[in-house]
Protein backbone atom coordinates (compact mmCIF):
# COMPACT_ATOMS: atom_id res chain seq x y z
CA UNK A 1 0.00 0.00 0.00
CA UNK A 2 0.36 3.83 -0.63
CA UNK A 3 0.02 7.17 1.34
CA UNK A 4 -0.81 9.54 -1.94
CA UNK A 5 -2.12 12.86 -2.13
CA UNK A 6 -4.67 12.88 -5.77
CA UNK A 7 -3.32 15.85 -7.89
CA UNK A 8 -5.68 15.44 -11.21
CA UNK A 9 -7.43 13.29 -13.37
CA UNK A 10 -7.34 11.23 -16.46
CA UNK A 11 -10.08 11.69 -19.03
CA UNK A 12 -10.02 8.50 -21.85
CA UNK A 13 -12.56 8.10 -24.28
CA UNK A 14 -11.52 5.50 -25.74
CA UNK A 15 -10.57 2.60 -22.97
CA UNK A 16 -11.07 -1.38 -22.61
CA UNK A 17 -14.93 -1.95 -21.87
CA UNK A 18 -13.79 -2.91 -18.42
CA UNK A 19 -12.91 0.17 -17.50
CA UNK A 20 -15.71 2.36 -18.33
CA UNK A 21 -17.42 4.16 -16.12
CA UNK A 22 -14.76 4.06 -13.59
CA UNK A 23 -12.93 7.30 -12.32
CA UNK A 24 -8.82 7.56 -13.19
CA UNK A 25 -7.10 9.98 -10.84
CA UNK A 26 -3.66 10.86 -10.83
CA UNK A 27 -1.69 10.34 -7.77
CA UNK A 28 1.23 11.61 -6.01
CA UNK A 29 3.11 9.40 -3.37
CA UNK A 30 4.30 11.13 -0.47
CA UNK A 31 5.89 9.94 2.85
CA UNK A 32 3.64 9.42 6.15
CA UNK A 33 4.69 13.32 6.95
CA UNK A 34 3.56 14.24 3.99
CA UNK A 35 6.29 15.26 2.06
CA UNK A 36 6.34 14.19 -2.22
CA UNK A 37 8.16 11.38 -3.34
CA UNK A 38 8.69 10.81 -6.95
CA UNK A 39 6.91 9.85 -9.30
CA UNK A 40 2.86 9.75 -10.74
CA UNK A 41 0.72 7.34 -10.63
CA UNK A 42 -2.64 6.80 -12.49
CA UNK A 43 -5.37 5.04 -10.62
CA UNK A 44 -9.03 3.69 -10.38
CA UNK A 45 -10.98 5.52 -7.85
CA UNK A 46 -13.21 2.95 -5.84
CA UNK A 47 -14.15 5.80 -3.29
CA UNK A 48 -15.13 8.57 -4.33
CA UNK A 49 -11.85 10.61 -4.00
CA UNK A 50 -10.83 14.39 -4.91
CA UNK A 51 -8.03 16.54 -5.91
CA UNK A 52 -6.15 17.45 -2.85
CA UNK A 53 -7.42 14.15 -0.64
CA UNK A 54 -4.50 12.01 0.99
CA UNK A 55 -5.25 8.37 -0.04
CA UNK A 56 -4.05 4.94 0.26
CA UNK A 57 -3.74 2.94 -2.93
CA UNK A 58 -2.45 -0.73 -3.52
CA UNK A 59 -0.91 -1.88 -6.64
CA UNK A 60 -0.49 -5.34 -9.01
CA UNK A 61 -3.29 -8.34 -7.94
CA UNK A 62 -4.42 -6.27 -4.87
CA UNK A 63 -5.72 -3.47 -7.03
CA UNK A 64 -7.59 -6.27 -8.90
CA UNK A 65 -9.22 -7.33 -5.70
CA UNK A 66 -10.73 -3.83 -4.70
CA UNK A 67 -14.86 -3.64 -5.26
CA UNK A 68 -15.92 -3.42 -8.89
CA UNK A 69 -12.30 -4.17 -10.50
CA UNK A 70 -12.38 -8.09 -10.42
CA UNK A 71 -11.06 -9.14 -13.73
CA UNK A 72 -10.71 -5.35 -14.68
CA UNK A 73 -6.92 -4.53 -16.56
CA UNK A 74 -5.86 -2.29 -13.65
CA UNK A 75 -3.01 -1.69 -11.86
CA UNK A 76 -3.49 0.28 -9.05
CA UNK A 77 -6.68 1.37 -7.60
CA UNK A 78 -7.62 3.75 -4.58
CA UNK A 79 -8.92 1.69 -1.61
CA UNK A 80 -8.85 4.82 0.77
CA UNK A 81 -9.50 8.19 1.98
CA UNK A 82 -7.13 9.50 4.70
CA UNK A 83 -8.50 11.33 7.73
CA UNK A 84 -4.81 11.35 9.95
CA UNK A 85 -1.80 9.81 9.89
CA UNK A 86 0.20 9.58 12.98
CA UNK A 87 3.49 8.05 13.86
CA UNK A 88 4.64 6.52 17.07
Amino acid sequence: MILARVVGTVVATRKDPRLEGKKLLILKPISPEGKDESGYVVSVDTVSAGVGERVIAVSGSSARMAEGCKDTPVDNTIIGIVDEVHLG
